[in-house]
């Protein structure tokens, strides 16, 4: 490839659905004659929705690689699904790129992922630029918009631009920092204001242009020029451009001012290394680059998409997985464009390209060279609405399990697991329209249907007091027989523990347990369980440890109270006894087992439940409906804002048992004018008689099963 890291410009167009980006994505390709003819969403054309439900559905569902090239640089372009119920897609473009295109719907104005986007944007660190797009649609009032931008983004949003007429007068556009003598009569705004915030922004980002500004009351054009990038790049600085992508007005002039002030990988956001080390930007340093997005492919197998950030790597050389720490051949880079790609003989610092059938690659991978620190996976929120699901066609039960594989693999918002104690497959997504794209999906690309219905929600169980037990297995049955007696206590451990380091320092050490055998003792971060042993005297020969181990390691993923995994627990095993003859592993273990469990009962045993943010944006009028609903919920109100456009953004902790399907209780109370997040928070203890009904239910089920 001839360009260097200095010519390439990395971009993210994200916004909230229908804002036209997938249509100012083939607007641009086509103006910059990377395609032959311009795409189009309606009629199933454009480069970038080429995926199959995308087309049916006339909205992109993935993030999808695009290029081009125009003055002198090359653009790697990811266009990237409007609706928030696939964030994950729009994370993982956000995390490859310097600059964000946040799109507006010039009729709609400000909504609800738009919101979300600057602010992930803008927490990444990355250049923000905002195109107000549909500028020919009807019922614009601009000047509102405008000031609901500033009010809720910053004074720094300023116009680069400014229209020559506004709705379907809309007729082009005329340059802020370039224009000379008078505006056209029908231009919409102020040049010499627009200018000057500009200046204003870009005196923020450096003292000596404040200076300037202040003593003189402006900046020299050739200075103001030379610092809009480095503003931009700070975040003191948002460009705002006006466009009418389906009409190709505008088009031109973003794509000039992408290529004059959006950072390039050289002077963007500056990296780091897990490690803290900082990522160099060159061709000559290490190779250093990470996955960002999977696809399986019907045809093409498995692509892996990476962006390198610091060196140079050849297509016809193993590519090192630093992760992993295992290389593999590649058939080569490719370029890619929507469905289509070309292969290329390298990439270098800057780069986002893929590379087919190699397997074992996973987002947020690591690739380089051997020794290289590791990159810092991007963070993706928890997917909370799940269904449990089975093959449709008797036969399908392998099927099933590597079909959904691949498709978790794809996507990181989607998540497959299956519950131990109630025996259910469980897909996890981020809402009831995401998980009907995954099984449309499966039954496209695998062949495979299946049936989906309510799962359980995942509760958990602890304890809130100390407590002890105790119990003697003792079986006999005519040849040799079984004899294990175990004694032990129970403590609640801080949920805040999160690794052997903290437990030991905290809670498992001799400060606290005067006897305690350290080479025996464990400690389970996915459970946050402690497991001590304190035994004196050999009550309890050392070969047994390890089977009461696993005994309360069993309590502790099948629950001992309604069947749910347990949590926030250490066990101290302090005395037992033993037989010569008939003491066996499975004799602790089982005395282990039931020991823990009377210890448990013995402990003001607890059920927990999943506590979920809930963020909730809707008309003003609905206010007082929705919150009354949310009370009836269990939620707790954090927080209430007032947003332009006469909106209102109700933040709650709510039990997800009691939002399950939230968004149809939404749609009727707002019409379909509302919308929500929703991620994980917490586990929180259940009221008691919401514990009762659980527990009671429990053993009803049990009871079915044993039946």
């Amino acid at each position: 490839m001839a360009h260097q890291p200095e010519d390439i410009r990395n971009l993210a167009i994200v916004g909230h659905a229908a804002s036209g980006k997938t249509t100012l994505a083939d607007a641009i390709l086509f103006k910059a004659k990377a395609v032959d003819r311009k795409g189009s969403v309606d009629d199933g054309t454009s480069v970038s929705d080429y995926d199959d439900e995308a087309k049916k559905r006339h909205h992109s569902l993935d993030c999808v690689l695009l290029h081009y090239v125009d003055q002198g640089k090359q653009v790697h372009l990811l266009d990237t699904p409007g609706y928030p119920d696939f964030i994950g897609q729009s994370l993982c473009a956000l995390n490859a790129v310097e600059s964000a295109i946040v799109v507006v719907n010039a009729s709609h104005g400000i909504e609800v992922n738009t919101r979300r986007m600057f602010k992930e944007a803008s927490q990444l660190g990355l250049a923000r630029f905002m195109v107000l797009n549909k500028m020919d649609g009807e019922n614009i009032n601009l000047d509102e918009l405008i000031d609901s931008i500033q009010k809720s983004f910053g004074s720094g949003c300023v116009p680069f631009n400014l229209p020559v007429g506004v709705g379907p007068a809309f007729k082009g556009v005329v340059n802020v920092l370039t224009h000379q003598g008078d505006l056209p009569a029908d231009a919409w705004g102020d040049l010499e204001m627009a200018k000057n915030q500009i200046m204003e922004a870009v005196a923020e980002s450096d003292d000596g242009l404040m200076e300037q500004y202040l003593n003189q009351g402006s900046i020299a054009d050739a200075d103001l020029l030379k610092a809009i990038p480095k503003a931009i790049v700070q975040g003191h600085l948002t460009p705002i451009f006006f466009t009418s992508a389906r009409k190709d007005i505008g088009i031109a002039e973003w794509m000039a001012g992408i290529a004059e002030y959006a950072p390039s990988p050289v002077n963007g956001l500056a990296r780091k290394t897990v490690d803290d080390k900082p990522v160099e930007v060159s061709v000559a340093a290490k190779p250093l680059g990470q996955v960002f997005k999977v696809l399986n492919d019907k045809f093409v197998g498995t692509m892996s998409f990476i962006r390198l950030y610091s060196g140079k790597l050849a297509g016809d050389a193993p590519l090192h997985n630093v992760t992993r720490q295992k290389s593999s051949r590649t058939s080569g880079f490719l370029l890619v464009q929507g469905k289509t790609n070309k292969p290329i003989p390298e990439a270098v610092a800057g780069d986002l390209f893929a590379v087919a059938k190699v397997e074992d690659l996973h987002i947020g991978d690591t690739v380089g060279a051997e020794g290289c620190s590791q990159l810092p996976k991007a963070r993706f929120p928890l997917p909370m609405f799940g269904l449990a699901v089975e093959p449709k066609a008797r036969g399908d039960e392998q099927k099933i399990s590597g079909s959904l594989s691949k498709m978790a693999e794809e996507d990181p918002t989607f998540k497959v697991v299956r519950e131990a104690q109630t025996k259910e497959l469980v897909i996890n997504g981020m809402s009831q329209l995401h998980l009907d794209i995954i099984q449309q999906r499966l039954k496209r690309r695998f062949e495979l249907e299946i049936i989906t219905k309510e799962p359980k929600i995942p509760y958990r169980e602890t304890i809130m007091a100390n407590g002890e037990g105790q119990h003697r297995h003792k079986k006999q049955t005519g040849g040799a027989g079984q004899f294990g007696e175990v004694h032990l206590r129970v403590y609640p451990l801080s949920r805040e523990i999160k690794s052997i380091e903290e437990c030991k320092a905290q809670f498992m050490n001799k400060q606290h347990f005067q006897t305690l055998r350290e080479d025996y003792c464990r400690y389970e971060p996915e459970f946050n369980f402690a497991f001590i042993d304190t035994i004196v005297g050999g009550t309890i020969p050392n070969q047994f440890i390890p089977a009461i181990y696993k005994g309360c390691l069993e309590v502790m993923e099948n629950g001992a109270v309604a069947g749910y995994r347990m949590q926030d627990i250490a066990v101290e095993v302090h005395f037992g006894k033993d037989h010569p003859v008939d003491s066996k592993e499975v004799a602790f273990k089982t005395a282990a087992r039931v020991a823990f469990k009377n210890a448990i009962n013995n402990a003001k045993p607890a059920i927990l439940e999943p506590i979920v943010n809930l963020e909730v944006t809707i008309p003003s009028k609905y206010t007082g409906t929705i919150l009354g609903d949310l009370n009836t919920r269990r939620g707790r109100i954090e927080n209430q804002d007032s947003l332009p456009g006469d909106l209102q953004v109700i933040k709650a902790k709510v039990p997800l048992a009691e939002v399950t399907r939230y968004k149809a209780t939404l749609d009727s109370v707002t019409q379909g004018q509302g919308f929500y997040t929703m991620e994980f928070s917490h586990y929180d203890q259940v009221p008691g008689n919401v514990q009762q009904q659980i527990i009671a239910k429990a053993g009803k089920m049990k009871d079915e099963d044993e039946e």
